[in-house]
């Protein structure tokens, strides 16, 4: 059985949905595997702390890596492509709403009869408000990444007493 695919419609824009789709598909296998690169050290360092270092729950901080892990993955969104509808993106910054926000920059350029200068333009402007966006939760993950790091400072090499 095989699953019918968005781009099967036979509109003049299909050919170029369905290289899209592969573009897309091969930068999300390639964050997937970046992602699972960065995770295996991360969740088994976690699991190792949990072990020796016990906490109100066990192996807590292993499943708060296991929960970033998760929220991760779902921003990647490896199988999106075959979600019939397109409001299904879960966060304004999953790779799909990014590569559409992207896209959305290049069409309306394309379509006022902008140059390859002006589409490059719009392009990097929208990459500066998405980094701009994305900054401001860069102190939050700052803050929480340096509580960590300082709680398992003290756990592991504990002030001395005095």
């Amino acid at each position: 059985m095989s699953t019918p695919h968005p781009a099967d419609s036979h509109d003049a824009h299909a050919r170029w949905k369905f290289a899209r789709d592969v573009v897309v598909f091969q930068l999300k296998l390639i964050l997937g595997n970046l992602h699972n690169f960065l995770f295996v050290p991360v969740s088994l360092g976690a699991a190792a702390v949990d072990l020796v270092f016990r906490r109100e729950k066990e192996g807590a901080r292993f499943y708060r890596v296991i929960g970033w892990a998760k929220q991760a993955d779902e921003m990647i969104g490896l199988y999106s492509v075959l979600d019939e509808d397109e409001e299904g993106l879960k966060s304004e910054y999953s790779v799909d709403a990014v590569v559409a926000r992207l896209e959305g920059v290049i069409v309306r350029e394309y379509e006022k009869g902008g140059t390859a200068a002006s589409v490059k333009a719009a392009v990097d402007k929208a990459i500066d408000q998405l980094q701009h966006e994305a900054g401001k939760g860069k102190a939050k993950a700052d803050d929480a990444v340096k509580r960590v790091t300082d709680k398992l400072r003290e756990k592991i090499d504990p002030p001395p007493p005095g």
